[in-house]
């Protein structure tokens, strides 16, 4: 029983906690679809997503009332983390480095996206915004870190962020032959250091501190 000398907690309190709550439901949620669709695919079991976020399934379809939902979230959360992390790369290390770096984390989208793929290219309507979506957060991510490689004179001018793209995804696609993602993550590498073809050397700026 609530000691009655002792002032309740505010009703902003209260809803505060509520939404935070929520948000942390909603990350492991997100966390544990992505999780479940690499292994058991699109079609993994609510009840399986469920337990992994360690919610109900009852909170599930309330944040997600249809599987396309959830994929639809799975993607833009992946999407926007991906972008996010173009600054704290560049934030730490030098312009080519971070650069180089970033693609190695754009490749590990492309991967996830791999295991949506038959969902992403079903016709379904619910996925028809996610291109656009893709575009307006990764693209600008891109283009600011080669704008500071290409300042910095570690790589090229030219480079179009949008074409890098879309030729990073041709190098990307499913092999059937392959081992794994170790093939793509070499082929972006590659095609990383070919940007160094023709830029214009510059004094190299003060080293960031690397890990």
């Amino acid at each position: 029983m609530r000691d009655p000398k002792k002032a309740p907690p505010s009703r902003g309190g209260v809803e505060r906690q509520v939404r935070a709550d929520a948000r942390r439901n909603l990350d492991a949620l997100l966390e544990a679809a992505k999780e479940a669709f690499a292994t058991s695919g699109v079609d993994a079991p609510a009840r399986e997503i469920a337990d992994k976020a360690g919610v109900g399934v009852g909170t599930l379809y309330r944040h997600f009332p249809q599987r396309a939902d959830l994929i639809v979230a799975v993607v833009r959360n992946e999407v926007d983390a991906c972008a996010e992390a173009a600054s704290a790369i560049a934030a730490e290390f030098d312009p080519g480095e971070a650069l180089a770096r970033w693609v190695q984390r754009y490749v590990g989208l492309l991967g996830t996206k791999r295991g949506l793929a038959a969902a992403l290219h079903s016709g379904d309507p619910a996925y028809k915004s996610l291109p656009d979506y893709f575009l307006e957060r990764v693209q600008p991510a891109l283009q600011a870190l080669l704008d500071a490689a290409a300042l910095s004179g570690e790589i090229r001018a030219d480079v179009d962020a949008t074409e890098l793209l879309f030729a990073i995804a041709r190098l990307c696609a499913p092999d059937p032959h392959d081992g794994g993602p170790e093939p793509a993550r070499r082929m972006a590498a590659l095609l990383v250091d070919g940007l160094r073809y023709g830029a214009q050397s510059k004094p190299p700026s003060p080293s960031k501190k690397r890990r």
